[in-house]
């Protein structure tokens, strides 16, 4: 018992410690900069800490000037998933991923003094080790291919739904990736380009870059909500069929993805997109597409043999291969204010579509 005890009390300084850094640092960039916003405290999960730290900032003695409380612009923490293989196929942990979600955001809505205080998830992830490939680390097999893809359209609106349900005010997730030197190709690294060939994840990226303007209202007979993933993942005999939809004066954009844990594809389903309030007899279409033909590096590479070492030629290819592919443009006119399109959605395949006029 006392060796126990021993070590919380280390544990507790070591917090106290961090608090007294934190008064200390925010009094010193204020001081300096005094609009300057800080923040935090990023910790891996909402857990005792980052109450703890929320508590202190807002009602305990602030170190550096002895008075009640800390400057707290902005909440940040960090949120992961869990993949594992099961039966050989990569299941992901989306639900994971949503539980750590949603316990940051109610710790935020636990105090009323936070009510629409920016929140950060700093680090959004299916999982937690950037550095571990599929040698060390099978599950993250996941990361080459469409399932990343799919999976980062799928879990980025429903942060949204998540914060939305908690009224808590999220600004933005970040996507903790990085650039691994002189690594094999296509190791399985949390990163958005391998050798200096983009990956299709980075593709969805790009789809997001292309949408402007408010999100709008989606409602369709496919998707799971936010809550059931997170109390049992996407795991059921149908997959998720969603969409993330924008609009402005002069555009509507609609994301949309079939999602499933299960590292499987397949040809999907057919799909119909409704698009309503449009003011404008027609629009100019455009159609984007991540699957196992189009903005695909990795399926690309697997074609060609999965070469050690890619000719220079094969490099072209693959960097070709990389880059977002448009499947259709076209002039589709609109009936009463509404256009539709119709698509086969294969299994892990993410579509953007742009009407403009």
């Amino acid at each position: 018992m006392e060796r126990a005890g021993s070590l919380y009390l280390v544990a507790a300084d070591s917090k106290r410690e961090y608090f007294k850094m934190y008064d200390y640092a925010a009094d010193a960039v204020k001081r300096a900069l005094p609009t300057a916003r800080i923040g935090g405290p990023h910790t891996a999960g909402a857990g005792r800490f980052m109450d703890d730290f929320l508590q202190h900032c807002l009602h305990e003695t602030n170190y550096a000037t002895g008075k009640t409380g800390t400057p707290l612009d902005f909440v940040a923490f960090h949120a992961k998933g869990a993949p594992k293989v099961v039966d050989g196929i990569v299941r992901m942990g989306m639900g994971t991923h949503f539980r750590h979600l949603d316990e940051g955001f109610a710790l935020v809505a636990k105090y009323p003094e936070l009510k629409n205080i920016p929140v950060i998830v700093g680090e959004s992830d299916p999982e937690g080790c950037a550095a571990c490939g599929m040698q060390t680390n099978p599950e993250n097999a996941y990361r080459n291919g469409t399932l990343y893809a799919s999976y980062t359209a799928a879990s980025i609106a429903r942060e949204y739904d998540l914060a939305a349900r908690r009224g808590v005010n999220l600004i933005g997730a970040v996507n903790w990736s990085f650039e691994f030197e002189d690594q094999p190709w296509f190791a399985g690294f949390r990163d958005l380009a391998t050798n200096g060939v983009n990956k299709p994840v980075l593709n969805v990226f790009r789809m997001l870059g292309k949408m402007r303007g408010e999100r709008v209202a989606v409602t369709g007979d496919r998707a799971y909500d936010a809550a059931r993933i997170q109390a049992a993942g996407v795991r059921g005999a149908r997959t998720d069929i969603d969409a993330l939809a924008a609009k402005d004066a002069h555009s509507v954009s609609v994301l949309v993805w079939n999602y499933h844990d299960d590292d499987i594809i397949d040809a999907g389903s057919p799909v119909e997109l409704h698009i309503a309030g449009i003011p404008a007899r027609q629009v100019q279409m455009r159609h984007y597409r991540i699957d196992q033909e189009h903005s695909n590096s990795y399926a690309a590479w697997k074609r060609m043999g999965s070469p050690a070492h890619p000719t220079a030629a094969q490099v072209a290819e693959l960097r070709k291969a990389s880059e977002l592919a448009q499947m259709e443009a076209a002039t589709v006119a609109t009936q009463d204010g509404a256009a539709t399109v119709r698509m086969q959605l294969p299994r892990q395949a993410v579509s953007l579509v742009t009407l403009t006029y």
